[in-house]
């Protein structure tokens, strides 16, 4: 099963960095990198920075099209107001698919603000113990997640 992960961290580099542990862990074999995109909000600008990886080209076209809409719905759709209700509506329900829910959205709005950066990654069977060794230092904190409370609980605990 595909873990989605958001982590924050609190300068605008610090998911860059994460980013490149995470791809060092994969080139060892520590994990597999299903996708990848990286927040960053730069002090004084107005709207943050947004990059998608593209792990793997085929698939790349149909996660682009999710992070353009995850990122529209976190960072850009709130600034339209009230007209827009019904169309952020449709992107809440589509993002509980993936097992994102409004309160999960909210709360990754809340946390990735100007001079902040946040590293959103989509992995597959990983070492857990291993791969959390290499973020211990990096000052993360998970922001959401589609595993269980159980799931949850044992990746923060190794990664903390």
């Amino acid at each position: 099963m595909a873990t989605f992960t958001v982590w924050s961290f609190d300068t605008p580099g610090g998911a860059e960095v994460a980013s490149g542990v995470l791809r060092d862990a994969a080139s060892e074999g520590l994990i597999k990198i299903v996708d990848r995109a990286i927040v960053s909000w730069p002090e004084g600008a107005a709207k943050p920075t947004t990059r998608h990886t593209h792990e793997d080209e085929w698939r790349g076209t149909g996660w682009g099209a999710f992070w353009g809409l995850l990122f529209g719905a976190l960072f850009f759709v709130p600034v339209i107001g009230v007209a827009a209700g019904a169309a952020l509506g449709a992107i809440h329900k589509s993002m509980e698919a993936v097992g994102l829910n409004k309160d999960q959205l909210d709360r990754i709005r809340a946390q990735v603000t100007e001079g902040t950066s946040a590293l959103f990654a989509v992995t597959e069977d990983g070492n857990l113990d291993r791969v959390g060794e290499r973020f211990h230092g990096l000052h993360g904190e998970l922001v959401a997640t589609n595993l269980t409370d159980e799931e949850r609980r044992l990746l923060l605990e190794t990664f903390d």
